[in-house]
């Protein structure tokens, strides 16, 4: 009974720590935060960029390295840290982040040949800047996005 019960716990414990993000990950994470986003750096003019849109909600900017021919951020001006801090007061803001891709898509020529729009959540999607924000990527093949699992 005891082997049972010690071997459920140790299980339990592999599995939940397997399903959390890494000790420095987290660090750094925490970090950044503390520090500020720097697209809130970018919203208050602290640093400079590209902006190709802005309203009293969003802006969007091209960002330092492209992924793409069309690559652009599209940033709520609320700091919301990830997609897993959205709360329901957030629902037209987010609704507003589509509709602004919509917009800049059909201004760069895109919107008919195809685009992807990508956000990036936390550690095993490569989050870097934790400031919620839309990747709208296009004007060339991009290909599959993973490898496609048989």
């Amino acid at each position: 009974m005891q082997k049972t019960f010690l071997f459920s716990i140790v299980f339990i414990l592999i599995l939940t720590t397997s399903w959390c993000q890494s000790e420095i990950y987290q660090n750094n994470k925490a970090e950044k935060i503390k520090q500020g986003s720097v697209f809130t750096k970018i919203i208050k003019r602290e640093l400079p960029a590209t902006i190709v849109y802005e309203d009293d909600d969003i802006i969007a900017f091209v960002p330092l390295r492209l992924q793409a021919r069309v690559h652009l951020l599209i940033v709520p001006k609320k700091e919301i840290h990830t997609i897993n801090d959205v709360s329901e007061e957030d629902t037209l803001l987010l609704g507003k982040l589509f509709l602004v891709a919509k917009k800049l898509a059909k201004e760069k020529g895109i919107s008919e040949t195809g685009y992807r729009l990508s956000m990036n959540i936390n550690e095993d999607a490569g989050q870097s800047v934790f400031h919620l924000h839309m990747h709208l990527l296009g004007g060339e093949n991009l290909g599959s996005m993973v490898t496609q699992k048989k």
